[in-house]
């Protein structure tokens, strides 16, 4: 089932919702019919033997679905003139569940998940590999944290695969108010104003991409 936010309905949290505190999930489980997402759903598989869920009639939503990061948000917000990017245990444009610590965008799912987040074993349908090893890469694409509330919305792009919007870390050169942009393409969902040098976990005005699954060995 989609991630809840608390801070809204159950008639909002079951379409799409935007009000609350700032909630953070698995962007493939968080949105609507997302890839993990189990509530009434019809598994299927494609020509690649990779499962197709289809999603259902959705009556319910659940407390959570965050397989990691727990900590971020956005708040944190911390002003670098008192505390460094570094002195905060943090790394300049860092994207929870994605980067690597340069930071760089990793091309598969190894930070978000162990072991990839993906892997087969002896009498699966898309079994290719002997039994224990890890089947594909992981994921290629889609995967990260994503985040909602304080006026952003949970679900982005069409049905039935729904992606989200995913968090980087970014710093005000000046007074940002509610829902602007801290750093071009990344919003304030702090819930407050910020002002210059503040640092934030920005939330992308971009939906994520669609998810991929890595390619067979």
């Amino acid at each position: 089932m989609p991630a809840s936010l608390p801070g809204d309905s159950l008639a909002n949290n079951i379409l799409n919702p935007t009000l609350g505190n700032l909630v953070l999930f698995d962007l493939l489980s968080g949105p609507t019919g997302s890839r993990l997402d189990r509530d009434d759903t019809v598994l299927t598989w494609d020509a690649n033997n990779h499962p197709v869920y289809t999603q259902g009639t959705i009556t319910k939503a659940t407390t959570g679905a965050l397989s990691t990061g727990i900590g971020y948000g956005s708040p944190p917000v911390w002003n670098t003139v008192s505390q460094t990017i570094a002195q905060k245990g943090f790394t300049d444009d860092y994207k929870p569940g994605i980067s690597t610590t340069v930071p760089a965008d990793a091309t598969v799912s190894k930070f978000m998940y162990i072991g990839g987040g993906y892997s087969v074993t002896a009498g699966s349908p898309s079994y290719a590999n002997p039994a224990g090893e890890q089947g594909a890469p992981g994921y290629t694409a889609g995967f990260g944290i994503g985040a909602a509330g304080n006026g952003g919305a949970r679900d982005a792009g069409a049905g039935p695969i729904y992606t989200g919007f995913g968090l980087k870390l970014v710093t005000a050169s000046g007074a940002v108010a509610t829902g602007a942009a801290i750093e071009a393409g990344w919003l304030n969902r702090a819930g407050y104003a910020l002002g210059a040098l503040d640092n934030a976990f920005g939330v992308s005005s971009t939906a994520s991409a669609a998810v991929v699954v890595g390619v067979y060995a």
